[in-house]
């Protein structure tokens, strides 16, 4: 998956436009108001690094999957959220800003959290010691890809207020627009990955996906955070960077079957995000306005 053009190529310029678009939203007070109140910073870091990994322990265990399988699904869980993560939030009218900085603190964190848990899952699923090393080139371009086309943005916001305001609308249709063309080519191009994997790991994947999505909402909700705060930590938690697990799999640890999950994971996501933002904006955010 990770060699298709429309991933290697397509994927990274069109989020990058994207960015630009969500950056035109965005003021330094918005993160600001971020650092000020760490505490969603604090939910979605801990539900990230402390719940989702044993959570793949624990379904790689009890879907019985083969060790490479599950390994790779403990990659999955230990890694970041990905740019498109923002996107969703975006759509879904969250709290961008926040699903920003959480990006860049999740990737630096996971320098350190995901050779942890992938040694882990080395240890206990194959019985292997094989040191893994931090993925940090991947990690530099992740942040590379959300924060320059984000200060852009932003300095449009700033210098050229009126233009920032003309390219909102056009952008977001095009966000839209662009959501669902990914998804239909993703499903064409890795049909036979589904096809041929979807029956031993696709269960386990689909239901990591949504816990994942539903966690990071429920524990945010739970701890009285807003709609827009809550939304942004479900995706950020629930929309993992699967290029980067993949990555780790195929070029750190060299094992094929630790990217099969990963694969799997990044074409569902697009699926199940969209419905998870579909749900946000028809019945939580119109839900929290009544309320108010």
């Amino acid at each position: 998956m990770a060699d298709n053009p429309i991933f290697s190529l397509f994927l990274p310029l069109a989020l990058g436009i994207v960015m630009i678009g969500l950056g035109l939203h965005l003021t330094l007070a918005d993160f600001r108001r971020v650092l000020t109140a760490p505490r969603a910073v604090v939910v979605a870091l801990g539900t990230q690094t402390v719940l989702l990994p044993p959570l793949a322990f624990a379904l790689a265990i009890g879907f019985e999957l083969p060790p490479e399988l599950g390994l790779g699904l403990v990659v999955l869980a230990a890694s970041p959220g990905g740019v498109t993560a923002n996107l969703f939030s975006h759509l879904a009218r969250g709290d961008v800003a926040l699903n920003i900085s959480l990006t860049a603190i999740n990737s630096l964190l996971a320098l350190v959290t995901l050779p942890i848990w992938v040694a882990l899952g080395l240890a206990w699923l194959m019985a292997s010691d094989q040191a893994v090393p931090p993925p940090t080139r991947k990690i530099i371009e992740v942040g590379v890809l959300v924060v320059v086309p984000v200060l852009i943005g932003m300095g449009l916001r700033a210098w050229r207020p009126l233009l920032a305001q003309k390219l909102d609308k056009p952008v977001r249709i095009a966000s839209t627009l662009f959501l669902a063309l990914l998804i239909g080519a993703a499903v064409v191009l890795e049909y036979e990955t589904l096809a041929t994997y979807a029956a031993v790991v696709g269960a386990a994947v689909l239901l990591f996906n949504l816990a994942s999505l539903l966690a990071g909402y429920a524990v945010a909700r739970a701890v009285r955070l807003g709609v827009p705060q809550a939304t942004a930590i479900a995706f950020e938690i629930g929309i993992h960077n699967g290029t980067l697990a993949i990555f780790v799999a195929l070029h750190v640890l060299q094992m094929a079957g630790a990217a099969v999950a990963p694969a799997i994971y990044s074409l569902l996501m697009y699926v199940t995000g969209a419905l998870f933002a579909w749900w946000v904006l028809k019945r939580a955010l119109p839900r929290a306005a009544a309320v108010a």
